[in-house]
């Protein structure tokens, strides 16, 4: 009894805090403009089945695809016999699900063979991001301290969950057969492991009750570091997916105001919408072009910001980072979501990574003015970028860093007139001559006359 009611406390606890942190989470990313993501319902629910579920954009990729497959599935699978914990602790049962006989065999058969998959693909994950020299997208500056640190805990933690759970099911296994019982399920991996534990009731009652307890309490403390860790997105992916923009991926979005402004140009007969009001009549103040912090950036894209898994293929695309460009969407997108968390949350639940002269940033001193653009994101960064949605098609969860790299060029040109000087020239020739060049319309068709008056003589002469 006494201890259902410690296991109940727990439980609340956990969950209580996580939904805490998750709250929070879903404050920072509605600071973000509204954006109407409605219909389309069975288009979005096939790329949620595809990508979020099916791994579909992971398979670019075989090897890790695979070892993320192993975890993936072992993930879901051994979260039923989590089930089945949570069930034994909460009402004092034993091997709750038992009951279902053969497919209980087979689930636990399932788990243990996938639970030691788990350990071993962990150590490949491991290997691969610590090795010496490492893959190149597992390295850049903003992977630097925490972000580095955070991806060996989720591997430290999902080998000592393994474990427990190992240490669980053999000393149970064992346990039943020193009392000459025979436990339900099948075990394949735990039956190899008895011979290296005691042959003493006493002990092995211990050790069970140490493995299920470490399980289920370092599940639910994995739960509530998920919030504060790039593993978020194996929350934060589906709903990521649900909501990715279903237009062809060359199409860039429209500003309302200036596609209005065009419109009345074009068409004396257009009537241009009325501005939104307030709910009380009052003005709104104007909607600043494109995006110079957080809040200026659409909501899908701060959600971007925390389903990202920093895998790095983003980057690891980018001709503008492959020759040697400062520009890395992965950082673009940790930028925002640092942003917002030093902005908006107080305590800190992700740790906002700050940037030395690595990064080639000048000091930010002015903390209460600092914003997204110049406090983390520079515009030698933005006008790094070419459009070529490399980064876009590549990511696993269809994060889309153009989009933010494009609302953040928009406030540099529209708001600030602080775009390159070749892109002032190109515009004073657009605005001048209609087109990109420095010829008068009136030139326009000189290289037909050239063309003609060198093939005139050529043609008299073959006559």
């Amino acid at each position: 009894m006494l201890q259902s009611i410690l296991f109940l406390l727990l439980l609340v606890a956990a969950f209580g805090f996580f939904a805490w942190q998750v709250r929070k989470i879903r404050a920072n990313i509605l600071v973000g403009r509204d954006r109407d993501m409605s219909g389309h319902a069975a288009e979005r629910f096939q790329k949620t089945l595809l990508v979020a579920f099916g791994q579909q954009k992971m398979f670019k990729r075989l090897t890790p695809a695979l070892l993320h497959l192993v975890v993936y599935v072992g993930f879901l699978v051994i979260n039923i016999e989590v089930l089945e914990i949570v069930v034994d602790g909460l009402f004092g049962t034993h091997r709750f699900l038992s009951f279902l006989g053969p497919v209980y065999s087979l689930l636990m058969a399932t788990n243990e063979v996938l639970g030691a998959l788990v350990i071993i693909a962990v150590a490949a994950f491991w290997w691969r991001r610590n090795r010496k020299p490492p893959v190149k997208r597992f390295t850049g500056v903003e992977l630097r301290a925490w972000p580095r640190l955070d991806a060996n805990i989720i591997l430290y933690v999902e080998v000592i969950l393994m474990v427990a759970l190992f240490t669980m099911n053999t000393s149970d296994l064992k346990l039943h057969q020193l009392r000459g019982e025979t436990l339900p399920g099948a075990f394949p991996i735990s039956s190899l492991l008895t011979g290296l534990l005691p042959a003493n009731a006493g002990a092995l009652h211990l050790l069970e009750r140490f493995g299920w307890w470490a399980h289920i309490t370092g599940i639910l403390l994995f739960l509530n570091y998920l919030p504060s860790s790039k593993h978020f997105h194996i929350i934060l992916a589906f709903p990521n997916v649900w909501y990715s923009r279903l237009v062809p991926q060359g199409q860039f979005s429209n500003v309302e105001s200036i596609t209005h402004e065009v419109k009345a140009m074009m068409d004396p007969s257009f009537v241009v919408p009325p501005a939104p009001t307030a709910p009380d009549g009052s003005a709104l103040a104007p909607t600043p072009f494109g995006a110079k912090d957080v809040e200026d950036l659409p909501w899908t894209n701060l959600l971007n910001a925390y389903s990202c898994t920093e895998c790095g293929r983003c980057t690891s695309v980018c001709p503008a980072n492959l020759t040697g460009k400062l520009l890395s969407p992965r950082k673009i997108i940790m930028d925002t979501r640092d942003r917002m968390e030093e902005k908006y949350n107080s305590p800190v639940i992700f740790r906002p990574n700050v940037y030395g002269a690595e990064a080639k940033h000048e000091p930010i001193t002015d903390l209460a003015n600092a914003t997204l653009l110049r406090g983390k994101v520079t515009p030698e960064e933005l006008w790094a970028c070419t459009t070529c949605n490399a980064c876009v098609e590549s990511c696993p969860v269809n994060i889309n860093p153009l989009e933010s790299i494009i609302e953040m060029r928009r406030f540099l040109v529209l708001e600030e007139s602080a775009a390159p000087n070749s892109l002032n020239v190109m515009f004073s020739n657009i605005e001048n001559n209609g087109a990109p060049w420095a010829f008068s319309p009136s030139d326009r068709f000189n290289w037909a006359d050239d063309l003609f008056a060198a093939e005139k003589p050529a043609k008299a002469a073959v006559a």
